[in-house]
């Protein structure tokens, strides 16, 4: 039985130092998002704007596929591992909000990453932040569903 823990705890407490990177990812990506949005008005002339936006697009990317390919297949792995099926159901319902706002951060991203063209920025950043907001959500329901409340198990 304590060999079961401690595999288990071997296993899954990784899981908790992923979902700890990620989500300082999460704060970084944040903090790049906020450094755009309290521009009233972008020039493509001004540098400084530019590269906020290139900044913001890279720390989004990189949060998204380290979501994608590190934190939800760990979180969907986990689930399979304890045969939680329900857990697995319930996860669905918010991956579904996940993808959906995936596709429309990636919009973003393709439309900002490579352009000079800052004219509909505000506008789009505004609706960005509804998406990040919609997706931090359900990434959170995500967690909770297949780790948090798995935790006791693997302590």
């Amino acid at each position: 039985m304590l060999e079961n823990c401690r595999s288990a705890k071997e296993r899954w407490g990784g899981v908790n130092t992923i979902i700890d990177r990620w989500l300082q990812d999460r704060q970084d990506m944040l903090v790049s998002y906020c450094a755009l949005s309290t521009i009233d008005s972008f020039d493509e002339s001004n540098d400084e704007h530019s590269q906020k936006v290139r900044r913001f697009c890279q720390s989004l990317m990189d949060y998204i596929s380290a979501g994608h390919f590190e934190v939800y297949e760990q979180l969907i792995k986990e689930g399979h591992d304890f045969g939680d099926k329900d857990a697995l159901e319930a996860a669905s319902k918010p991956y579904t909000i996940i993808d959906t706002t995936t596709e429309k951060l990636l919009d973003f991203n393709d439309k900002y990453q490579e352009t000079d063209d800052l004219s509909t920025l505000v506008e789009d950043l505004s609706i960005t932040g509804q998406q990040l907001a919609s997706r931090f959500e359900a990434e959170d329901e995500m967690i909770a569903i297949l780790h948090v409340s798995h935790k006791d198990m693997v302590a």
